[in-house]
């Protein structure tokens, strides 16, 4: 199954960069664009590491560990592929997981300590994931792509008619970094802006400029809800079945954050009932998302692949302090090291 950097074999689901006088092994997890080793320097490891590159998923945690058996060091991307503690009790040879970003629910932490496995991060650019989150509530309202998609297919001139997003309520639920940068770009597109979490106050939304609701109230004001907090012990199932019941028929709901935030049975309940107007998903409870998913199948729901971080910048910037991470761990002085 591994194949030459070139890719002149067969498109497998690994690819191998071999680098003279090689003491330790690297595996590069989940680099679906094939982009990890043009954006970043990884020949500065040349003399001291071989580089593996995984480009498809893992189905589980049996193949996980059958894969990585003999790596000393991982490069994960987000929570594409989990480290729990069976995964990690079954790579031996482990002495460094890296992970792009400065967390990862999907690690056992306490696991990695009692093997003595170091964990590192990376930082972050910008706020891609804002411009994704407007940019899926222009699509629900405006048909943008799916108008595109018609018109290279042949089909006959214009079907849908568009919303306007200026007027409209945009319920925040989040209003850390991310939801405030949502909600700053929301202003300047003429919305009103209301904001929740469980640890939001009035005046933390007096300073950034939008108006506090509870959590009730903001779900029946909204016309557009988009969730921008941490997945956590305290917002797994966030949003209930309850709470989609309190949406208008015409709100649209805009998940960018983490699948298990939202009841995903009670969403799509709500859509196939068309108690909302339709949804807007880049996230789910299982990624990739199954073939047989019935969101799939629903003319009412937009789906992204997991999209919101996925910016050159921000890739440059995740597998270059990779990079910066490994050099530190070898030198004994680990980076961003994750506890």
């Amino acid at each position: 199954m591994a194949r030459d950097h070139d890719m002149r074999h067969d498109p497998g689901r690994i690819s191998d960069v071999s680098f003279a006088m090689t003491r330790l092994r690297c595996a590069i997890l989940d680099d679906y664009q094939n982009v990890a080793l043009k954006l970043a320097d990884w020949s500065r490891l040349a003399d001291r590491i071989d580089v593996t590159v995984f480009d498809a998923p893992f189905t589980d945690a049996s193949e996980v560990i059958a894969a990585l058996q003999d790596f000393d060091i991982v490069c994960a991307m987000r929570e594409r592929t989990p480290f729990g503690a069976d995964v990690l009790n079954g790579l031996p040879k482990l002495k460094l997981l890296l992970t792009s970003g400065i967390r990862n629910a999907s690690f056992d932490l306490d696991t990695a300590r009692t093997r003595n496995v170091t964990v590192c991060g990376t930082t972050s650019v910008g706020n891609p994931t804002a411009s994704l989150a407007i940019g899926l509530m222009l699509e629900l309202t405006r048909h943008i792509g799916f108008e595109n998609a018609r018109l290279k297919a042949g089909e006959r001139w214009q079907i849908t008619v568009g919303e306007d997003l200026e007027g409209k309520t945009l319920g925040i639920i989040g209003l850390g970094k991310l939801g405030r940068q949502v909600a700053t770009i929301a202003k300047a597109m003429g919305m009103t802006v209301i904001a929740w979490s469980q640890n939001l106050t009035p005046t933390a939304c007096e300073a950034a400029g939008v108006a506090y609701a509870s959590k009730h109230d903001l779900l029946a004001r909204a016309d557009i809800v988009s969730i921008h907090v941490i997945l956590s012990a305290r917002t797994r199932g966030l949003i209930s079945r309850d709470d989609i019941a309190r949406m208008k028929p015409t709100a649209y709901l805009v998940n960018t954050a983490r699948g298990p935030i939202v009841d995903e049975t009670a969403l799509l309940d709500a859509l196939q009932r068309r108690a909302i107007a339709g949804a807007a998903l880049d996230v789910f409870g299982t990624e990739p998302l199954p073939l047989d998913h019935p969101l799939r199948k629903l003319d009412n729901v937009v789906l992204t692949p997991h999209l919101g971080y996925v910016t050159v910048e921000n890739y440059r910037r995740y597998y270059g302090e990779m990079v910066e991470d490994i050099e530190a761990w070898l030198a004994g002085a680990p980076l961003r090291v994750i506890s």
